[in-house]
């Protein structure tokens, strides 16, 4: 799997571990993301723009704790990929 579409997938996790199956229901509006299940991800668009939207739909709904778990999940991947794919909203 694509780092990013990796980084993603631990975001939804670490999302689902706070707020159950909802985070894959949230994942799964977002522009730029092939979602079937929380392990099978794909990045259909721009991977800055889907790492962006991502976040963001987690914080229009839960606030700016749910930014940090974001953050946290993502860091893990953060060697991973190039900082050109990384949004604003994830760099610390």
């Amino acid at each position: 799997m694509d780092p990013v579409a990796q980084a993603a997938s631990r975001i939804i996790k670490e999302q689902g571990a706070i707020i159950g199956p909802v985070a894959l229901d949230q994942a799964k509006k977002v522009v730029g993301w092939a979602i079937v299940s929380v392990d099978d991800i794909k990045v259909t668009g721009d991977k800055k723009q889907a790492l962006e939207g991502l976040v963001k739909q987690f914080e229009k709904l839960f606030g700016k704790a749910s930014v940090q778990v974001c953050k946290d999940a993502f860091m893990k991947y953060a060697d991973k990929i190039p900082q050109t794919d990384v949004p604003d909203i994830l760099r610390n």
